[in-house]
């Protein structure tokens, strides 16, 4: 089993200092409670709701800024992904995740889909998601509305991730008495379909204009959600068979 923390924080737009502060709070109360995995919302370091290019730009770091270091010193044995707004070398700015560990970066992640106003601020990114093989499971990313593309997270799956890792910023949308956010349903289908684990971790509040779902879960390789913390059997996500003779992979027919 492993044990995953969702850990939400609540960044405020142009206070770096403060943002440091509590996402290494944050990843400081998880590990000391446990987790093994550590996964933060999307641009956890800098906030979401950015009035103009300029203002994001502004809070723009490289993906070899110290600020990973201390992510990695507060990690200790657990993998941490958490969301920033990253200044590439090309000089575009990217909405990006890390995953770092008591080594260092293991990997970056650009997000390829960009939700509305993202388009305007952010450059797409133009590679795979990648899985790392760490201590604790074959890990992959995605961030947000990538999850959302039925094609990516299978992609994922078919490389033999064993979680996925998402940061996201759902905004609250309408939706019946007693429902889950349409986001968690669509992560439940992508776990179940795919028979693979999902570790989602979501702002709550409100930022400036925008009111957060809280939609911070767990999701079991078969579809069930467990709310922000839970122990995932990860196994679960390496057996595709789902009778004696049905596979959730091989049995996809796309010859006609």
């Amino acid at each position: 089993m492993t044990v995953v923390h969702c850990a939400p924080v609540a960044p405020v737009i142009g206070d770096h200092d403060g943002n440091r502060r509590r996402v290494l709070t944050a990843i400081g109360s998880a590990v000391a409670a446990g987790a093994q995995v550590v996964v933060l919302p999307e641009l956890a370091t800098c906030g979401y709701a950015f009035t103009d290019v300029a203002e994001a730009r502004a809070a723009g770091i490289a993906a070899d800024d110290p600020l990973f270091a201390d992510w990695s010193r507060a990690a200790g044995p657990a993998v941490v992904v958490g969301g920033f707004a990253e200044l590439g070398d090309d000089g575009e700015l990217y909405n990006s995740a890390a995953m770092v560990d008591a080594s260092g970066v293991l990997a970056v992640y650009r997000k390829t889909h960009l939700w509305d106003r993202e388009k305007l601020l952010f450059r797409p990114g133009d590679s795979a998601p990648p899985i790392v093989h760490t201590g604790h499971g074959r890990i992959g990313l995605l961030i947000c509305y990538d999850l959302e593309f039925p094609e990516v997270t299978r992609n994922l799956a078919e490389r033999g991730a064993e979680l996925i890792a998402a940061p996201v910023n759902w905004p609250l949308v309408d939706r019946p008495d007693g429902e889950h956010p349409p986001e968690t349903v669509i992560a439940m289908a992508a776990a179940r379909t795919n028979r693979l684990c999902f570790a989602i971790c979501d702002r709550s509040g409100t930022e400036r204009d925008i009111t957060w779902t809280g939609g911070s879960t767990t999701i079991t390789a078969d579809g069930w959600p467990q709310g922000p913390i839970a122990d995932l059997d990860l196994s679960l996500s390496r057996n595709k068979w789902l009778s004696p003779h049905n596979h959730a992979l091989n049995d996809r027919r796309l010859s006609f």
